[in-house]
C-alpha cells in the first residue's frame, strides 16, 4: 500500500509540475507581451514607467525559472532523487514568498500607479506632435487608442489645451482621433471641426482595460501559487517516504 502511495504521489507531482512548467510560460510570455508590445496602451505606459520596465524583466525572470523548477520537478519525481526534490521545495518556498511580496507592494501602491499613469498620459499630451513623431511613437500609440476608444484626452478633451503646439495656434485644434467625423486637417498635423458634441476621456475605458487585465494576471499568479502549493506538499511527501538516495537513479547524460 505504501509502495503504491508513493507510486501514485510521484506521478500527481509529475502532472503538476507539467502544469508548473506551462504556467511558467504563459508568465514568460506575458513578461514579454509587456515589453515588446507597441500597439496599445501598455506601450504608452511602459515607455516612461520604469517600475512597469522592471516588472516586465521581473515576470520574465519568474517565469523562467517557474519553467526550471516545472523541469526540476518532473526530473526528480520520475527519478525519486531526494536531493532535487528538497531543491525544488525550496525554490517554489521561495518563489512563493515573492509573488505574494510582490501582488501586497502592488495591492498598497495602487494609487501610486494611478498617479504616475496620470502624469505619463499628460507628458504625451503635452509634446505630442503629428509631424515629427513616427507611427510607433507614443503620441501615435495615443491617438490610436483615443480612435479606438471613442474618447479624447485622459479626463477631457480639454486636456490637449497644455500641448505646446496648440498652446501656439489661434486654431482651435485637437487630434484628429479627438473627432468621429467632419475633421478638417491643418497643416500642423491636427484637425479642426465640430467639437459642440462632449467627448469623453480615456480614463474610463483605460482604467476598464487595466482591471480587465489585471483580473488576467492576477488569475494565472493565483493558479501558479496553488500548483505551487501543491507541488510543495507531494514533493515532502515523496522525499520523506522515497527509499534511501540512490544516486545511480541520476540520469547519465
Amino acid at each position: 500500500m505504501g509502495k503504491g502511495c508513493i507510486k501514485v504521489t510521484k506521478y500527481f507531482l509529475f502532472l503538476f509540475n507539467l502544469l508548473f512548467f506551462i504556467l511558467g510560460a504563459v508568465i514568460l510570455g506575458f513578461g514579454l507581451w509587456i515589453l515588446l508590445d507597441k500597439t496599445s496602451f501598455i506601450a504608452v505606459v511602459q515607455s516612461s514607467s520604469s517600475a512597469l520596465k522592471i516588472g516586465s524583466y521581473i515576470l520574465l525572470g519568474v517565469g523562467s525559472v517557474t519553467m526550471l523548477m516545472g523541469f526540476l520537478g518532473c526530473l526528480g519525481a520520475v527519478n525519486e532523487v531526494k536531493c532535487l526534490l528538497g531543491l525544488y521545495f525550496t525554490c517554489l518556498l521561495l518563489i512563493l514568498i515573492a509573488q505574494i511580496t510582490a501582488g501586497l507592494m502592488i495591492y498598497f501602491q495602487r494609487d501610486e500607479l494611478k498617479s504616475e499613469i496620470s502624469d505619463i498620459i499628460h507628458q504625451v499630451i503635452v509634446n505630442y506632435n503629428p509631424l515629427e513623431d513616427t507611427e510607433n511613437s507614443f503620441g501615435k500609440t495615443w491617438e490610436y487608442i483615443q480612435q479606438q476608444l471613442k474618447c479624447c484626452g485622459w479626463t477631457g478633451s480639454s486636456n490637449w489645451t497644455a500641448n505646446l503646439i496648440i498652446q501656439n495656434s489661434t486654431q482651435k485644434q485637437f487630434p484628429c482621433s479627438c473627432f468621429q467625423e467632419n475633421a478638417t486637417i491643418l497643416t500642423t498635423g491636427f484637425c479642426t471641426g465640430d467639437m459642440s458634441k462632449p467627448v469623453n476621456g480615456c480614463m474610463p475605458n483605460v482604467e476598464n482595460w487595466l482591471y480587465q487585465n489585471i483580473g488576467i494576471i492576477l488569475g494565472v499568479c493565483i493558479g501558479v501559487a496553488i500548483i505551487e502549493l501543491l507541488g510543495m506538499i507531494l514533493s515532502m511527501y515523496l522525499c520523506k517516504n522515497v527509499e534511501q538516495e540512490d544516486y545511480s537513479k541520476v540520469p547519465k547524460y
